[in-house]
């Protein structure tokens, strides 16, 4: 008797079985975490993904493996600072979500990586994210000067590491929905981030939605799921 052949979204020796159908049930294809997996890997998903005419973002890859797949997809970009590779389809198409405008703040420069992963992941998802790096509330006079700007946005997504009081000082001052991303930056006693999650998770700042730490991508996509769930308007 002939074998089964497996279903088409399982790889060669089952190290992966990916969700072709993501696309359809969650409005974004499956996105690849690169740390962990070889390049062989990380390239095998690429091809299966692609072949499904699905666009790819994958997270988490360093210099070394990005160079190896820029030569096995010329196509491909390489963001060193986000640390992630994407491979488009050819045109883009306008996405069939609202489009949503996002602030991304960046308490410091020593959060941008963080930020950037945000960056790139929300472009990949259709949205159109803004830059406010370097704001952070040791110099507040810096946060306030673009308090009018940030207003104009659908939604915040703010990064920052060590007391991580910047989420606080925003929510308490814009009404748009704020996203929150502790990172793992400060001196001692920040425990690796873990400071700066309990400092958004005890905000007094009502309504602040706070993600794991350095999850960039995470509160990227929780900004896209608003935008799945209803059109949102202008501020």
């Amino acid at each position: 008797m002939a074998r089964r052949r497996p279903p088409r979204s399982v790889l060669p020796r089952a190290f992966a079985h990916l969700d072709l159908q993501r696309q359809q049930r969650l409005g974004a294809p499956e996105i690849v975490y690169g740390a962990g997996k070889t390049v062989s890997q990380i390239a095998a998903i690429i091809r299966r993904l692609h072949s499904a005419r699905q666009p790819v973002l994958t997270t988490r890859v360093d210099s070394m493996k990005a160079r190896q797949l820029r030569r096995l997809f010329p196509k491909g970009k390489y963001h060193p600072s986000a640390q992630t590779f994407t491979l488009p389809l050819g045109k883009s198409k306008s996405p069939t979500h609202p489009s949503l405008q996002v602030a991304i703040c960046a308490a410091g420069t020593s959060d941008h990586p963080v930020a950037e992963e945000a960056f790139v992941t929300l472009q990949f998802l259709g949205h159109r994210p803004t830059r406010f790096y370097d704001i952070g509330v040791a110099g507040l006079h810096r946060t306030i000067q673009h308090l009018d700007a940030l207003r104009k946005h659908h939604a915040l997504l703010v990064v920052a590491g060590m007391e991580a009081a910047l989420p606080s000082v925003l929510g308490g001052l814009i009404r748009t929905p704020l996203i929150a991303v502790p990172t793992s930056v400060g001196y001692g006693a920040h425990l690796k981030g873990i400071t700066a999650l309990l400092g958004m998770l005890n905000s007094c700042a009502p309504g602040i939605t706070v993600v794991n730490i350095d999850n960039g991508f995470g509160a990227a996509y929780s900004i896209h799921r608003m935008a799945l769930s209803r059109d949102i308007h202008s501020p």
